[in-house]
């Protein structure tokens, strides 16, 4: 599904929960314009049209809700986005596209846990049509790799109750980094989330609920993608984030959005609870070789809930 910002521009502004807040520091003075792990600042830039979306009109004399506050969450939904709740013209946005063809007409995969998305019997994965990077299989265009010679750490589902741990440990070593967030988990953490924000790091969709995206329906997608970009816009002082990653790196010709960013170094530390394996795995891939550059990922979350891993 191409959910490129070509197709977003099509959509209505979708006007913030606003209440009078003359003392909210998340605003447009927030400084945020230092490169950190993305190849550009993490949101697009003042005058791209994308803003046409999200903001509320000019002069109105309010600011955004507070974040954390009921106003800023209302509008939001709780679990798996409804597809029958979507703005209506969101939903007619989105038939106009498939209308002009702007949507390939690629079947959903299916997914068994443990296994990876099957497509149904005459689609590859690996092929032009398809393209899935649950396979290996990169579009141009996305990322998967850093410069040679450069290191780009990314931590996935938070924020979460460790969030500010793992921005403490950052900063004291002077390492930036990019979030990519979960919507629920931004409602469930506001303040976590605000402290990866006001340290100056980068921050990145990762979908509403963390599903397999091409398992989804076209209006599953636009869920997923739309309520995630509007949280973090009304939470950043009216940012349009740029970046995303699909969860479990699951996404095809039919279901990439924004710009896509993938991963080439995996610490696999929702898989291995011992510190000291994922230690021994993060020393191995940085000291291997250094081209193409390392774009790993971690998970800014632990089972044991008292540290980062």
């Amino acid at each position: 599904m191409f959910f490129h910002l070509t197709f977003l521009l099509a959509l209505p502004i979708i006007h913030a929960a606003a209440v009078p807040n003359p003392h909210d520091s998340h605003d447009d003075n927030h400084s945020h314009d230092v490169r950190q792990s993305l190849p550009s600042n993490w949101y697009q830039a003042r005058d791209h049209p994308v803003h046409n979306l999200f903001k509320r009109a000019p002069g109105d004399g309010v600011n955004y809700a507070p974040v954390g506050t009921a106003a800023w969450s209302a509008a939001f939904p709780r679990a798996f986005p409804d597809p029958n709740a979507l703005p209506a013209d969101w939903v007619n946005a989105l038939n106009a596209a498939v209308a002009a063809g702007k949507i390939p007409n690629i079947p959903t995969s299916t997914n068994t846990p443990q296994t990876n998305p099957v497509y149904p019997p005459g689609f590859n994965p690996n092929s032009p049509q398809v393209c899935s990077a649950t396979y290996k299989c990169r579009i141009p265009g996305d990322i998967w790799d850093s410069p040679n010679g450069v290191f780009a750490s990314s931590f996935d589902d938070g924020p979460s109750p460790t969030t500010p741990t793992l921005v403490q440990f950052l900063g004291t070593n002077n390492v930036s980094t990019t979030h990519f967030m979960i919507g629920v988990n931004i409602l469930a953490y506001p303040s976590q989330f605000l402290s990866a924000f006001d340290a100056g790091n980068d921050i990145a969709v990762h979908t509403w609920t963390h599903p397999y995206m091409t398992t989804l329906s076209n209006l599953d997608v636009l869920g997923q993608l739309g309520w995630t970009m509007l949280l973090i816009h009304n939470s950043t002082g009216g940012r349009v984030p740029r970046y995303w990653r699909p969860p479990y790196g699951d996404s095809d010709m039919r279901v990439f959005g924004l710009d896509t960013v993938v991963w080439n170094q995996d610490t696999s530390d929702w898989s291995a609870p011992n510190p000291g394996v994922i230690q021994d795995s993060l020393t191995r891939f940085l000291t291997g070789p250094k081209t193409p550059g390392h774009g790993s990922r971690t998970r800014d979350y632990t089972d044991h809930g008292n540290r980062v891993h």
